[in-house]
């Protein structure tokens, strides 16, 4: 079994995008509608493959607590 990573850059703009998003916005979603509008963000401006999306996707969802976390943390 092959495992498919994404590259550093990659994460790195995914966090840039989380940061750049209003916290209202990131916890007015559902995690799917998260997952989904987060990943579209991403895919706007870095080319991916299906196995990155795919590997982004599975990122994005197990981090979907921590994100929320730093939403709320910044309203705070």
């Amino acid at each position: 079994m092959r495992v498919c990573t994404v590259n550093y850059s990659v994460l790195r703009h995914l966090w840039f995008v989380i940061e750049q998003t209003q916290a209202s916005v990131l916890l007015g979603f559902s995690d799917a509608e998260l997952i989904q509008q987060l990943l579209r963000q991403v895919e706007q401006d870095k080319l991916l493959t299906g196995e990155e999306t795919n590997t982004m996707k599975a990122y994005i969802h197990s981090r979907v607590p921590l994100i929320r976390d730093l939403a709320h943390a910044r309203l705070a």
